[in-house]
């Protein structure tokens, strides 16, 4: 069996460094690994018009937006496919026949859905489209024969959907479509990062996020009135580390030669966590390091998607030939599919 990977994102505006550390960098990662035969990364803005109806203009954009970062990260279209969610009809069709797989009080069970519809405030006027966001992203999982899907910790619960209808179909229609896996990020502070003012996830609708595409001065305020440990009032008080942005995001960025290189007098990333615990350290010092880390993290993506914006037209066909190649791929297994549920009436 081929090993293929289905993740993307929801373009509802420009990546943050919580979905670098959550998805992307990894997403770079499988790519070049050699390990899988075929990567398709979705753009999703069926799933982003589910809060976004009113202004489809928004989406349109940030489709742009979305592949623009994903371009200056590292994919590579000739390793990856980087599709747009509308323009592959199949995806459509699948998560029609899926609806009669899962139950309304199983999807409301899902707790991704119901912490959605409580952050965007929908309380019981909840759009159907977002509603049914778990059963859609089953069909775009599956229309690819997808066996791997890298996604963060907080879409687990629609991969467990996922799954269960792949399962209850295969066993209604016999063997049809793939079981996937899921793959969370290895570094455990990059599961979910928390925003800039300490809230539990950085979110672009929240405004806690630094974005890949954020220009130096930016990054720099940003991190600069970053949410730390409210107890840490003075530089001798004895500081948190656990529940403490700041350093959340040095254990997902911050590598040892980061410290080396900025940090010359400490050993290890542990030891400037020591220094803190104790008292002794004050918060800028280790504001000042994280930028440091970030900023070099940063600046080689920014100079690279300046170099895309210039050629809206590579972006474009870029699209191009990852949407046929997904129309390609989905509509085979949407043929397997209406095969097996006797659903093909004229053949030639």
């Amino acid at each position: 069996m081929k090993k293929i990977i289905l993740t993307g994102d929801r373009p509802t505006g420009q990546l943050h460094i919580g979905h670098y550390v959550g998805s992307l960098r990894n997403r770079i990662k499988l790519q070049n690994s050699g390990e899988y035969d075929e990567i398709y990364l979705m753009l999703a803005d069926v799933q982003a018009l589910t809060d976004n109806f009113d202004h489809p203009e928004k989406v349109r954009e940030n489709v742009r937006e979305v592949a623009l970062d994903n371009l200056a990260v590292g994919v590579d279209p000739e390793k990856s496919h980087l599709l747009i969610q509308s323009q592959v009809p199949a995806l459509f069709e699948l998560f029609t026949y899926y609806m009669n797989l899962v139950t309304v009080a199983r999807v409301q069970r899902n707790p991704t859905v119901k912490s959605e519809i409580k952050m965007r405030g929908f309380q019981a006027s909840v759009p159907l489209g977002f509603f049914s966001y778990p059963v859609s992203q089953a069909a775009d999982i599956t229309a690819f024969d997808a066996t791997t899907v890298p996604v963060g910790e907080d879409q687990a619960p629609m991969i467990e959907i996922c799954r269960e209808i792949v399962q209850r179909f295969n066993t209604i229609y016999g063997k049809t479509l793939v079981m996937p896996e899921i793959l969370l990020p290895e570094n455990k502070a990059s599961l979910r990062l928390p925003g800039t003012d300490g809230k539990a996830k950085m979110s672009k609708s929240l405004g806690n996020c630094i974005y890949l595409a954020d220009d130096p001065k930016t990054v720099h305020d940003k991190v600069m009135s970053m949410y730390t440990d409210p107890n840490h009032l003075r530089i001798s008080d004895p500081g948190n580390v656990e529940d403490n942005p700041v350093f959340i995001y040095l254990d997902a960025f911050a590598t040892q030669d980061h410290v080396d290189e900025y940090l010359k007098d400490y050993e290890s990333l542990d030891a400037l966590k020591a220094h803190y615990t104790r008292g002794g350290l004050g918060d800028v010092k280790v504001k000042r390091f994280l930028e440091k880390v970030l900023q070099e993290t940063l600046e080689p993506i920014r100079k690279r998607r300046a170099i895309l914006e210039k050629d809206p037209g590579y972006v474009e066909e870029v699209l191009r030939q990852g949407t046929e190649k997904a129309c390609e791929k989905a509509s085979e297994t949407l043929q397997r599919v209406k095969d097996n549920m006797q659903m093909t009436y004229f053949k030639n």
